[in-house]
């Protein structure tokens, strides 16, 4: 296992070990005995240190009873986790065939003289890590750039510096809520990784995203758009706006929590896989629109 790297210190610089550790523990625990809960886990620790120290991967592993080969396996397949710790602000650059040919490698160039860094590095700061994929899956719309799951599309080079700007300052009080980042994804349950697409029931034009939902006691379902940006859902159950439901897979009936709250409502937030590793996550609260793609 020699591709696990020890990583002393935590992402805000405290050490893992010690206070860290009591931390992992209390998350162990939260835990404990939950069928399918091992990504939930790592979520959870990686919210809490921005990465997946190597003494944490080690404690799930004895905790869990699963090999630290599976543990390992799970924290490098899913493009959302990270074993080095990153930065506040993650920026991620498409250079896929149709974004390299709309100059896509002009804007990774841009953003590594603007952050002073190149693709796969953190600022000493610690405020940005840039990343750059092979494809997003959002090739009309290219060059893509993604910052803190939020979707930027044909970025030209002079927009750079603005994009870097509003991400200090906060994308939910700027200008991301007027960008266009209407594309279809394809969502897997992150418990079972079953398929979740219903293209039985469309919505916007494509495959729905279908889960099963537990309200006031009241069981149903509930079909939400793939189109990422769209919002669109139907239910058979009445969910008085506000209220937060509870979302499950309807295949393993495993509960699609993400262990972490709305940056918004501070409802709990449902976690999903899209196709290629990354983690899709919506707010459970009806009437909050917050949702977040994590790419990198």
């Amino acid at each position: 296992m020699t591709a696990i790297q020890a990583r002393p210190k935590a992402d805000d610089g405290r050490p893992v070990a010690g206070a860290g550790a009591k931390d992992i523990l209390a998350i162990l625990q939260k835990y404990d005995g939950r069928r399918g809960s091992l990504i939930a886990i790592l979520e959870e620790i990686q919210l809490r240190y921005g990465y997946l120290p190597e003494e944490a991967l080690r404690a799930v592993s004895e905790r869990t009873g699963r090999s630290l080969v599976d543990v390992y396996g799970i924290a490098t397949f899913y493009r959302s986790f990270s074993l080095r710790p990153r930065g506040k602000h993650l920026v991620c650059a498409c250079l896929g065939t149709a974004c390299h040919v709309r100059g896509a490698p002009g804007i990774v160039e841009r953003l590594q003289q603007q952050l002073g860094i190149n693709a796969g590095e953190t600022t000493p700061d610690r405020q940005f890590t840039l990343e750059t994929v092979n494809c997003l899956g959002a090739c009309a719309l290219g060059p893509v750039v993604v910052i803190d799951g939020h979707y930027f599309s044909k970025v030209k080079k002079s927009r750079i510096r603005p994009l870097l700007d509003g991400a200090l300052a906060g994308f939910d009080r700027t200008e991301a809520g007027k960008d266009d980042r209407l594309f279809p994804i394809t969502a897997n349950c992150s418990r079972c990784n079953h398929s979740l697409m219903d293209p039985a029931c469309p919505i916007d034009g494509h495959p729905s995203i279908r889960v099963s939902i537990l309200f006031d006691r009241q069981q149903g379902w509930m079909r939400l758009s793939s189109l990422y940006g769209s919002g669109r859902f139907c239910t058979d159950c009445d969910v008085p706006r506000n209220s937060v439901a509870r979302f499950f897979c309807p295949y393993c009936h495993e509960e699609l929590v993400a262990g972490s709250d709305c940056p918004v409502c501070e409802a709990p937030l449902v976690s999903l896989i899209v196709e290629g590793g990354a983690m899709l996550r919506i707010c459970s609260r009806r009437g909050c629109e917050k949702y977040m793609l994590d790419l990198t």
